[in-house]
């Protein structure tokens, strides 16, 4: 196992001491180290093609290597300033990628969506001719800072790949901070019962679905159907939309801050073009809950003016459970398009369970 002060301490040494990225499971230790920084040293980013765009910006203003942290499913939000800015053959400009690898084949157990991206994550960085180094023990370190010195003398581009339970955990706990009170398992479970039969749901990955899934088996609540985003940050608008426009039935959207943030502009698009049947319900909590509760910053956003200026008719918020049931028949009854913000609590569950037969979750969603 590796101490991420070492890792820190290397990248300092070689000169790179501005950190950005998006939040991984895999790489929380790293964040969680990271925290305390200025917003000089480190910026938590809202998708891993804008923390690319920033270490470039970094580079071009000071002549210094940055860091850029992600998981590997990100990788791909990356692939356009990495391929179109940074690479060897256009501005070459140097940069050094932390990757969290999820699904690596040397791990055993994973999910079926990280399973899938961790065995072509080698062979993605190949095809873009990035070095990388398998970072598993205090050796690969020194490999590894080999090819940060020969990325600063070529301006390239290099990569370090981490597994799960690389990273030894921090012996002071980082507790994660609610900065709203809303249970959400109050919340959810109100929000189902509350639904009529033919009620479509889909939620974005994390927590949300997870949540929701653990709240439909615990109550045993079947008068809806849910398709979990197990994968997809960002995206769960989109898929809402979608499936929204060549149906009749009502579609919640239940998306997360950090989601709508990855890809703000999806918003924009439903908000043009959706019907009145979709519902739009932002689960805000003002962190990456499922991947160590970093902070989104969505807490400073006001989303009845944004929602607004984005197409939606209405705009409703709930931020407490008094009349929640009115409340929240109030937005389902809505002949416009709306939006409603729920400011909710970090979550309190310790135990979600995963979404496993992705297959056979489709296949019920669709009938």
């Amino acid at each position: 196992m590796i101490n991420v002060s070492s890792l820190i301490k290397l990248l300092n040494k070689n000169k790179s001491d501005f950190f950005t990225g998006v939040p991984d499971s895999v790489l929380k230790e790293l964040s969680a180290a990271l925290q305390n920084q200025s917003k000089k040293k480190h910026i938590i980013a809202t998708s891993e093609g804008s923390a690319i765009s920033i270490g470039i910006g970094h580079y071009l203003s000071t002549k210094k290597v940055p860091v850029i942290y992600m998981q590997n499913s990100g990788l791909s939000n990356a692939l356009n300033p990495l391929i179109s800015i940074a690479h060897k053959k256009v501005y070459s400009i140097p940069l050094i990628l932390i990757i969290g690898w999820r699904g690596s084949p040397n791990i055993k157990k994973d999910e079926p969506q990280h399973n899938v991206k961790g065995k072509i994550t080698e062979k993605i960085l190949k095809l873009l001719n990035i070095k990388y180094t398998i970072i598993r023990s205090v050796p690969d370190l020194k490999k590894f800072e080999k090819q940060i010195k020969f990325a600063k003398k070529n301006n390239s581009i290099v990569a370090c790949l981490i597994e799960q339970k690389t990273l030894e955990k921090s012996k002071t706990k980082s507790k994660k901070k609610d900065f709203y009170n809303l249970n959400k398992e109050i919340f959810l479970k109100t929000l189902i019962n509350s639904l009529k039969k033919n009620t479509k749901i889909i939620s974005s990955t994390g927590y949300n679905s997870r949540e929701l899934m653990y709240i439909r088996e615990k109550y045993n609540i079947k008068n809806s159907k849910d398709f979990y985003m197990v994968g997809g940050m960002g995206h769960t608008s989109s898929v809402a939309l979608g499936y929204s426009l060549s149906t009749k039935h009502k579609t919640i959207c239940i998306d997360g801050d950090g989601s709508l943030l990855m890809h703000l502009g999806s918003i924009k698009t439903l908000g043009t073009f959706a019907n009145e049947n979709l519902k739009y319900i932002l689960m805000n909590n003002n962190a990456h809950d499922s991947v160590g509760g970093q902070r989104t910053y969505a807490n400073k956003i006001n989303f009845n003016k944004l929602s607004k200026s984005l197409g939606f008719k209405k705009f409703h918020i709930i931020s407490n459970k008094k009349n929640l049931k009115e409340k929240i028949n109030k937005f389902l009854s809505e002949r416009n398009i709306s939006f409603l913000e729920v400011k909710v609590a970090n979550n309190k569950i310790n135990e979600l369970p995963r979404p496993s037969n992705l297959i056979e979750i489709k296949n019920e969603f669709m009938k």
